[in-house]
């Protein structure tokens, strides 16, 4: 029962084939340094995009996963479930959504000051389960739990390995290349699984429970978005922002 339990979890965390690795500075093992760059150009000029990712048909049946390998995990975890299809009144979370490409003044626009998202482990599940960052940011690993956790980032040559004691001291890595979808993977409790993304412009954002997006301090002109899911891969549509105004985006998925 202990083997079925852990390759149902190994079959909940496995990024699709539409999923692109990620590259990391050094392995992940260079120290993070803060970017110390003039802000982008959000000024009241610029314009908004609000969008929702859409759900078509019946949400797949999100199931529960079995954390009973560890004793720690079976007490201090409520019940855990498959994260890849997240679907709210007709939302699907858990979408990165990016500017492609679009005017020279918005892909050259520089890093905003921010301080490093979290990527936390907590009751032996990772959250959020989708996070993103801007090239040069860094994310902070952190281990909540009362149970050693081990896990990887990224695939081939440029991944790393990173294992973190019960409620250690936090690490954080810095990643400078854009990639989509970098899969994060549990070694130690093979359920557990997250993605990261870095984006090439401060323009970006990851949907909510139920599919809401919004990107802002974009500079006017014709954008292409990019809606990224984990295992139906990415969709792209044209939008254009008007100075001082607010423009709609939807994308919608569906089961293939």
């Amino acid at each position: 029962m202990l083997a079925a339990a852990l390759t149902t979890g190994l079959a909940g965390c496995k990024p699709g084939r539409a999923v692109r690795s990620g590259v990391v500075v050094d392995n992940g093992v260079k120290p993070v340094e803060q970017p110390q760059k003039p802000p982008s150009p959000v000024e009241s000029d610029t314009g908004t995009v609000m969008g929702v990712v859409r759900w078509k048909g019946s949400a797949p049946k999100r199931t529960k996963i079995d954390m009973s390998a560890d004793l720690v995990c079976r007490i201090a975890a409520g019940e855990n479930q498959t994260e890849q299809y997240a679907v709210k009144d007709g939302g699907l979370a858990n979408v990165y959504v990016y500017v492609k490409d679009g005017p020279a003044e918005a892909m050259a626009a520089a890093a905003v000051a921010q301080e490093p998202v979290l990527l936390e482990q907590s009751g032996c599940r990772f959250s959020p389960h989708v996070v993103a960052v801007m090239k040069g940011g860094a994310v902070e690993f952190r281990n909540s739990d009362g149970t050693m956790h081990s896990f990887r980032v990224g695939a081939g040559a440029s991944a790393f390995e990173m294992t973190q004691g019960a409620k250690g001291a936090p690490e954080q890595k810095r990643f400078d290349v854009p990639a989509v979808m970098i899969p994060v993977l549990g070694k130690s409790h093979a359920w557990m699984g997250a993605f990261l993304n870095v984006s090439a412009t401060p323009f970006f954002a990851v949907t909510d429970a139920t599919g809401r997006f919004d990107i802002s301090g974009l500079p006017a002109g014709t954008y292409t978005l990019a809606a990224v899911h984990e295992k139906l891969g990415e969709q792209t549509l044209s939008v254009t922002v008007a100075s001082k105004s607010q423009s709609s985006a939807e994308f919608t998925f569906k089961a293939k």
